[in-house]
C-alpha cells in the first residue's frame, strides 16, 4: 500500500507539472496578455504600461516567468490577483464552498436517481420501462446544459414563479433554507447529463452482475428476490461505479462552470470566466491547478475505496 501510494503520488506530481506548464504556456502565448486591460485606460502611455510590466515581473523572458512562478507555487504562494491584489488562494477559497455545494447535491441527485433507473433497467430487462429509460438517458445526453438551465429558468421562475432564476442566495437573507431554494435548479441542471451516464453504466454492471454463477447458486438456496438483489447483486455491481465516480469529477467540473455561469452561482466555474474576460492569470492558473489536484484526489480516493470494498483487489 505504502509504495502504491508512493507511486501515484510521484505520477500525481509528473501530471501537475504537465498541467501547469501547459496551462502557463497557453495562458501567456494567448493574444492580447495580461495588460491588455492597462491599454484600455484613457491617457495610457507606453512608459507607463513598460512600468507596470516591470512591476509585474512580466518583461522577463517567458521560461523565466514560469520558473518563479512554479518555485513560489510549491513554497505556497500561489500569486495574487492582477484584478484587486489579493492572494489567488483567498480568492479560491471565497468560492470553493459555492462550487462544492453544487457539485456534491448534483452527485448525490445523480448517484441516487442513476442507481435506482440502472438496477431497475437491469432488472426489468426489455420492459416499458427500461425502453423508457434507455431513451430518457439518450435525450439527456443530447441536451446541451446551458440550454437546458435556460429552460428551466423560463419555466420555473419566468412563467410559474416558483424557484428563483440565478444566485446562491437572496441579497439580505442567506439563510439555509434560502440557499436550499436557490440550489435546486442549478444541481438538477448539473445531474441531468450524470443521471444518465450513471443510470446506463448501473444497467451494464448489473446485468454483467446477474449473469454470474454465485447469483445463480443464491437464487438456488431460495434466497428471497430481494435479498439477493441488494446482497448479491447491487454490492457487486457498486464495485466498478466507485471507479466511475472519480472519473466524473472532470465531467462536473466542466459542467459547474457552464451551470454556475447560466445560474450565476457564485463558484470557481465563474469565477474562472471572469478571470479569463480580464486576463488575469495567476487566478485562471490557481483554478487550473486547484481543479487538478481535485481531480487527482477525487481517482485515488474512489481506487482506495474499490480496494476496501472488494478484498480481491490489491493496490501493489
Amino acid at each position: 500500500m505504502i509504495r502504491y501510494l508512493l507511486s501515484r503520488f510521484g505520477q500525481s506530481l509528473v501530471l501537475l507539472f504537465l498541467v501547469s506548464l501547459i496551462g502557463f504556456m497557453v495562458l501567456n502565448l494567448a493574444p492580447g496578455g495580461p495588460l491588455s486591460q492597462y491599454t484600455l485606460t484613457p491617457g495610457m502611455t507606453k512608459e507607463a504600461l513598460d512600468r507596470i510590466a516591470e512591476q509585474m515581473g512580466l518583461n522577463r523572458p517567458l521560461p523565466v516567468q514560469y520558473a518563479d512562478w512554479l518555485w513560489n507555487l510549491i513554497q505556497g504562494d500561489w500569486g495574487k490577483s492582477y484584478r484587486d491584489g489579493r492572494p489567488v488562494l483567498e480568492i479560491i477559497g471565497g468560492h470553493l464552498f459555492a462550487t462544492l455545494l453544487l457539485m456534491g447535491s448534483s452527485t448525490l441527485l445523480s448517484v441516487l436517481i442513476g442507481t435506482w433507473i440502472g438496477i431497475h433497467s437491469a432488472v426489468r430487462q426489455g420492459s416499458a420501462f427500461d425502453y423508457a429509460a434507455t431513451v430518457a438517458a439518450m435525450i439527456a445526453l443530447s441536451i446541451p446544459t446551458f440550454w437546458f438551465g435556460l429552460v428551466t429558468i423560463f419555466v420555473f421562475s419566468v412563467w410559474l414563479g416558483w424557484l428563483p432564476a440565478g444566485n446562491m442566495y437572496t441579497v439580505g437573507d442567506g439563510s439555509l433554507s434560502d440557499i436550499l431554494v436557490h440550489l435546486i435548479l442549478p444541481s438538477c441542471v448539473l445531474a441531468l447529463v450524470n443521471v444518465a451516464i450513471w443510470s446506463r453504466y448501473m444497467r451494464s454492471a448489473t446485468l454483467d452482475v446477474i449473469s454470474q454463477d454465485f447469483v445463480r447458486t443464491a437464487r438456488a438456496k431460495g434466497l428471497s428476490p430481494r435479498r439477493v438483489l441488494m446482497k448479491h447483486i447491487v454490492g457487486n455491481a457498486m464495485v466498478p461505479m466507485i471507479t466511475l465516480a472519480g472519473m466524473q469529477l472532470p465531467t462536473l467540473l466542466g459542467g459547474a462552470l457552464v451551470t454556475e455561469t447560466v445560474f450565476t452561482w457564485p463558484g470557481m466555474g465563474r469565477l474562472f470566466l471572469d478571470s479569463l474576460g480580464y486576463n488575469d492569470y495567476p487566478v485562471v492558473m490557481g483554478l487550473l491547478m486547484f481543479s487538478a489536484i481535485l481531480v487527482l484526489i477525487g481517482n485515488l480516493m474512489a481506487d482506495l475505496l474499490v480496494a476496501v470494498v472488494d478484498p480481491r483487489i490489491r493496490l501493489d
